[in-house]
């Protein structure tokens, strides 16, 4: 099967954190096949292949394998085929394309030396994918590497790629608040502690941190994704409930956003005579941190192989991702690049008229469909030409 037929296999049957087990087979047989060594069921749902070459560097590849619980509206021939599940971050490309990689690097031994790690993670949209790999012994039974190297694909022209160097990606918490109040008939409000009420004050107030307890050339982000309270028009219900995103580029920012939602969250509840609410973190992410001297000399090796034109730097990106869990652990350097994937000729048309934004879907929207030529042949490439750059030359003769 081409990585392109895989791509289109992979992208119809999109499978949820922790439940990859179709795509891990997948992955699993075709490192078989080339000769990798396999551990399978690595952290619930993960794979990991081991290729030795001789002397040299230990290079990781990851690719993360899980879809999103979205409806997917993209009219593809190969559209999913899981009702409400689709490959809205591009999982499947990352997948598709890390095979295709280990597939020429065992092709090609002759042309390098080391040894290669591919790892096929899950669950990296809920943010506990490669922490339960890390958990369930990952640098026990695999080599330790020097360097961790791995791509997203996203809304840049296909074609492109890049890295940004130092935080790359942001923190990401996830907060779930309950509001508790005392509930009663409409028509009586004097004895209530009307929750609802209290739970919009929380959210007006929170829209002051960014703009008056951040510095203005730092960078945060607070959503609020979720609300919810109530199930009828005359009764004041006994609790609301919450829903945060909260975003950063550094520890510092985090916990001061941080702080300033548990205070204002505290100090409504407090000012409205209700009960103590509830502050639950439900899911984190750390800051995505692209090693500086890695990074360099990575990109170096994309502009020699691809030509400068074909290298940017995308910037920070407000997404989130876990893949600097691999490297923290193992203390070695991260490479973490962005892998364009939107049709060239649609990308400059919305750039030209200001609209990418509406134009060009990204990343988990229900019409995210990356373009799969030159994505995934670009996407390869990347992979071999980043691994190759760190991976040390064959001995001739050896």
């Amino acid at each position: 099967m081409t990585v392109d037929d895989l791509y289109r296999d992979l992208h119809a049957h999109p499978e949820l954190s922790f439940e990859e087990t179709r795509t891990a087979a997948i992955a699993a047989a075709e490192l078989r096949a080339v000769g990798f060594d396999v551990i399978e069921r690595l952290g619930i749902t993960g794979v990991v292949g081991v290729l030795r070459n001789g002397s040299g560097a230990t290079v990781m590849l990851r690719a993360d394998m899980d879809a999103l619980p979205v409806v997917e509206d993209t009219g593809l021939a190969y559209a999913s085929t899981a009702p409400g599940v689709m490959h809205a971050c591009g999982h499947d490309v990352h997948v598709a394309c890390l095979i295709g990689a280990a597939r020429e690097l065992a092709a090609t031994r002759e042309h390098w030396a080391g040894t290669v790690v591919a790892v096929f993670q899950p669950a990296e949209e809920v943010g506990g994918g490669a922490q339960a790999m890390i958990d369930d012994g990952l640098y026990d039974r695999v080599p330790t590497p020097d360097v961790v190297l791995g791509q997203h694909v996203g809304p840049a022209p296909a074609g492109f790629v890049g890295a940004h160097s130092g935080a790359a990606f942001a923190s990401a918490d996830s907060l779930d608040i309950t509001v508790p109040g005392r509930g009663g008939h409409g028509s009586r409000p004097e004895t209530t502690v009307d929750p609802i009420v209290i739970a919009a004050a929380i959210v007006g107030r929170l829209q002051t941190i960014v703009s008056r307890e951040i510095a203005p050339q730092d960078t945060a982000v607070v959503t609020v994704g979720r609300m919810s309270a109530g199930t009828k028009n005359n009764i004041i219900p006994e609790s609301a409930e919450l829903g945060l995103s909260i975003r950063a580029y550094s520890e510092e920012v985090r916990l001061r956003v941080l702080s300033a939602i548990e205070r204002i969250v505290r100090a409504e509840s407090a000012a409205s005579g209700a009960p103590d609410p509830s502050i639950d973190l439900a899911e984190s992410f750390p800051v995505t941190v692209n090693d500086r001297v890695a990074t360099d000399r990575t990109m170096a090796a994309f502009r020699s192989e691809f030509g400068p034109e074909a290298v940017i730097d995308p910037g920070q990106v407000s997404g989130s991702e876990d893949v600097g869990l691999l490297a923290t652990a193992a203390n070695a350097p991260l490479v973490y690049w962005i892998l364009g994937g939107a049709h060239p000729e649609n990308y400059a048309a919305a750039a030209t008229a200001g609209t990418i934004d509406r134009d060009v879907p990204s990343n988990h929207s229900p019409r995210f469909a990356p373009e799969p030529q030159p994505t995934l042949d670009r996407g390869v490439a990347a992979l071999v030409t980043a691994a190759r750059e760190w991976l040390a030359p064959a001995v001739p003769g050896s």
